[in-house]
């Protein structure tokens, strides 16, 4: 080295610095190693230990599939961040990083992030679960599934309509299947002139004697309006939900057939018009 103009004493100190930082080095590796295959072992151990919790909870699958994989991806990026780490890469750069990847994704996502936090609230306080029926977004039908992003119906004639959790989380949803019993209304028009005692008699023998009809709350008919062409009764009648509307339809069949028998009229929308024919005559005329 002497003769290249170095002296004996800094080759001696570049030395001491290369075997210094090599044996850093070393020792960074192996704890790195160290780290991965230890960090490794608990991790599963913690994914053992959540999957076997999340399988307690039957009720959800989608999202307790949805939870572990989260749980996966957060123990493997933090096991690879502790690596980076016990190597010597500055974690502020890191945490730089994925908060500008975040920002970034969350920009070029907005609709699918509203989704995706609407089937989390969907699947985690279950406003409606698998096989309820619900009202929702204008549609009416089975739920068939319920995802992370979307809620898929199967309507009564066999359509599948796939609404966006976000929208489904943020409006109005009607379950018609948390309940045991619901409330039959139907609404029955007879001609003015029928004897109202009658019909309702009529009406209400109709529901006493069809077994679907409960007997409690009591069945109630009632006049409820002088319609423009007719004399509207309600009929209130509570069933239990798997048979609300069987009743429903077998009582508007029997209601209309024992009014023909008794000549009770159904009457249909009518108008009269009364022509001037003087106002006529005289426009002719002119």
């Amino acid at each position: 080295m002497e003769d290249w103009g170095i002296s004996q004493e800094t080759t001696d100190a570049l030395y001491a610095d290369g075997i210094s930082l090599a044996v850093e080095i070393a020792l960074r590796l192996i704890a790195a190693i160290f780290v991965y295959f230890i960090g490794r072992f608990i991790v599963k151990k913690l994914l053992n230990f959540i999957k076997h919790t999340l399988e307690k909870r039957e009720d959800s699958p989608s999202l307790n599939d949805f939870l572990f994989g989260f749980a996966k991806v957060l123990l493997f990026c933090a096991l690879f961040i502790s690596v980076a780490v016990t190597l010597g890469v500055d974690a502020t750069s890191f945490l730089a990083v994925f908060g500008a990847a975040g920002l970034a994704i969350g920009l070029a996502l907005q609709g699918s992030l509203s989704n995706f936090a609407g089937g989390i609230l969907i699947l985690a306080f279950k406003p409606f679960k698998v096989g309820h029926v619900i009202v929702a977004q204008g549609h009416t039908g089975t739920v068939a599934r319920v995802q992370i992003l979307y809620t898929h119906l199967m309507t009564f004639d066999n359509q599948e309509v796939i609404i966006p959790n976000g929208t489904l989380a943020n409006n109005d949803i009607v379950n018609m299947s948390t309940q045991e019993t619901r409330r039959a209304e139907l609404k029955v028009g007879v001609a003015y002139g029928t004897n109202i005692k009658q019909a309702k008699e009529i009406i209400l023998n109709i529901f006493e004697n069809d077994p679907r009809a409960l007997k409690e709350p009591a069945p109630f008919v009632a006049l409820n309006n002088f319609g423009d062409s007719s004399l509207d009764i309600v009929v209130r009648v509570w069933a239990k939900s798997s048979e609300m509307w069987p009743m429903y339809f077998a009582g508007m069949e029997a209601i209309n057939s024992e009014f023909e028998k008794h000549g009770i009229e159904i009457p249909f929308p009518q108008r009269v018009v009364h022509q001037i024919k003087e106002k006529a005559k005289e426009e002719e005329a002119s």
